[in-house]
């Protein structure tokens, strides 16, 4: 399938666009007997009665599948569904999405070697910065999110690899990546972009510079909260290690993850539209209200990076993360009150799903390493879901009567 048309851009002659890709594309040649569903193909293995077929197969020489650790039908058209989303040559996926950035990491980088990244970048990944590969002898230099030309004096001929996360978790903050891709490939650097916040419905970093694009696919890209899984696209050159990696360390994608990631991204364009809409009218709501001392929300012209976000993004995202005026104890009083979330360590899905960077976004972490990635106590991440606007709002609002300290 060619690829997606960027929704600010007009359609070219015969471009499907990315509400047509995301039903369709991934689909073709894989049913079977006439089926209209993409099937869950369960066999760990798959058998050749001529040998220099299988040879042909296990060398790559020809299509085909030979072990579920390997490859499988059903996950393969995950794969290209999201690989044709990204505008991306190739992609491949992974049991989880920390599976998809630690496998990619660990692809890249070797001892010696150094990573360029941000302060507040999800807590698994901040995790892997701060205390795992360092024990490997890769050197971390961490900067301040915004200050792109930090980053920028960081990223030297020493720097392997850029990291980047825009939208932040759970922050919401927004890097310039074209700007910084730039900056990388002057001085030889791979640019890795954590897309999960965003989609590629809301932005596609390839076109922006970025080597390759990761998504924790349990988040939007599934949006029913019931298959984990990650994916990393980009150019077919720095996929395939990335897969040679992953098939050797084994952290593969189940083929039932697979199709419940496939099935929820058929309305992948839907979901995101109705919670691109949604959030900026809640964002808009709390930052009025007089128990919210900060919204961090994109798509607010008073958010920090809203003039980056107007020019990279088609959509600001369906997270709204806030601050509530006496702190902590008010997050304790509000959060129960809520009567259309879910309090569960999850985003993305159909429903609306709220809490704190303690339980959620920075579990693994302490409190001091929260305070450090610029992380308040009393934040709450609150990922929207596809109910009325109205009512979310009216849900918010009689909760947050609650929340003060009298």
């Amino acid at each position: 399938m060619p690829s997606p048309r960027n929704h600010k851009v007009g359609p070219g002659p015969g471009t499907p666009g990315l509400g047509t890709l995301s039903v369709w594309s991934g689909e073709q040649n894989v049913h079977w007997m006439g089926s209209t569903q993409v099937p869950v193909v369960h066999s760990v293995s798959f058998g050749y009665k001529d040998i220099d077929e299988w040879l042909k197969v296990a060398q790559g020489k020809k299509p085909g599948h030979i072990y579920g650790r390997n490859t499988n039908p059903t996950v393969a058209a995950f794969e290209e569904k999201i690989k044709t989303l990204e505008g991306a040559e190739a992609a491949t996926s992974f049991a989880s999405g920390m599976a998809a950035i630690s496998n990619t990491l660990f692809t890249l980088l070797s001892p010696g070697d150094r990573v360029v990244s941000v302060n507040d970048t999800y807590g698994g990944t901040n995790k892997l910065f701060i205390e795992f590969l360092p024990r490997f002898q890769i050197g971390v230099t961490l900067c301040d999110t915004t200050d792109h030309a930090a980053i920028e004096s960081a990223i030297t001929k020493d720097c392997k690899v850029l990291y980047l996360e825009s939208p932040t978790n759970p922050t919401n903050k927004v890097i310039d990546l074209a700007r910084l891709a730039a900056a990388a490939h002057r001085q030889g650097s791979l640019v890795v972009v954590d897309n999960t916040f965003a989609t590629p419905i809301n932005q596609q970093p390839l076109r922006l510079g970025a080597d390759l694009v990761i998504h924790s696919a349990t988040k939007f890209l599934g949006g029913h909260a019931d298959a984990l899984g990650g994916v990393v696209c980009g150019r077919r050159a720095l996929v395939s290690p990335v897969y040679h990696f992953r098939e050797i360390t084994g952290a593969c994608l189940d083929p039932m993850a697979a199709y419940l990631l496939l099935r929820g991204m058929k309305t992948l364009h839907l979901r995101i539209r109705q919670q691109n809409r949604s959030a900026l009218k809640i964002a808009r709501f709390l930052q009025t209200h007089p128990q919210v001392t900060k919204v961090f929300y994109p798509g607010l012209e008073s958010h920090e990076n809203h003039r980056i976000a107007r020019r990279q993004m088609s959509g600001f995202g369906g997270i709204v993360s806030f601050v509530l005026k006496d702190g902590f104890k008010a997050v304790k009083k509000f959060l129960p009150r809520l009567r259309y979330a879910h309090l569960a360590a999850n985003l993305g899905a159909v429903e609306t799903v709220a809490g704190p960077p303690a339980t959620t976004s920075h579990v693994e972490s302490t409190p001091e390493e929260r305070a450090a990635s610029g992380i308040p106590e009393a934040l709450i991440r609150y990922s929207v879901g596809i109910e009325d606007t109205d009512d979310l709002i009216a849900d918010l609002q009689q909760a947050l009567k609650h929340t003060s300290a009298k």
